[in-house]
């Protein structure tokens, strides 16, 4: 049988296998390809939504924070209102990477649709699994239980990219690192820099003339 139809049959199997591959299938079914990356999207959507949840509680605390910050002004406790200053910006903090970790999750979740309705394989999938691995790391210590679940995510990438090595011949050394890869981190924490200005209050140090904290419903400009 030849490679391309060894690929075919991984990518949507058919019933026309031997009687050995049906029943070392029933012992350990390998499932296709397209249902893994049908998967690993699903799970990309779950802890996505995830993400902004947490990102608008992150938002709804960092404005109660700023208005303790100009009540504090306003009664003039500097030492209060940097208290509450540097809160605000610890709360920034985590919400970059957050906001960051949201457009990467989105830009690889365009991909691995691309990925399951053309096919368009292994050239596609090495920046998806860089990518994967990039917001895991990012969130490991922010938000575990995100991290954890895309531990899964790349396990079953990683597995699907490997099969396709085999089955297409390709060299898949260091495919998990790749420029593109790269670019879609450094687009997704440019997007957040610029979203977090329009949805997060920022502090000019020392100044009493402190601008309104952002509406409530500013998060949904993203």
């Amino acid at each position: 049988m030849s490679a391309i139809d060894k690929f075919g049959k991984r990518w949507s199997p058919q019933d026309s296998e031997g009687m050995w591959s049906k029943i070392k299938d029933r012992i350990v079914p390998p499932p296709p390809v397209r249902y893994r990356i049908t998967m690993a999207l699903f799970k990309i959507r779950i802890e996505k939504n995830k993400l902004e949840y947490t990102l608008n509680k992150l938002q709804e605390r960092a404005n109660g924070l700023f208005e303790k910050v100009v009540d504090a002004q306003v009664k003039k406790d500097s030492e209060r209102a940097a208290m509450y200053a540097n809160e605000v910006a610890e709360v920034r903090k985590v919400a970059k990477t957050i906001m960051s970790s949201i457009f990467a999750l989105e830009r690889i979740g365009l991909r691995l649709e691309t990925v399951r309705d053309v096919g368009d394989l292994v050239s596609a999938m090495g920046p998806v699994v860089g990518v994967v691995k990039e917001v895991r790391n990012n969130l490991m210590g922010i938000m575990p239980e995100v991290a954890f679940e895309l531990g899964e995510v790349d396990e079953i990438l990683q597995s699907t990219v490997t099969e396709l090595g085999e089955f297409t011949g390709i060299q898949m050394n260091n495919i998990y690192v790749t420029d593109e890869a790269k670019k879609v981190m450094e687009e997704a924490a440019t997007i957040a820099e610029q979203r977090m200005k329009e949805q997060f209050p920022e502090l000019p140090g020392g100044s009493m003339n402190l601008p309104a904290p952002p509406s409530a419903n500013a998060s949904d400009k993203h």
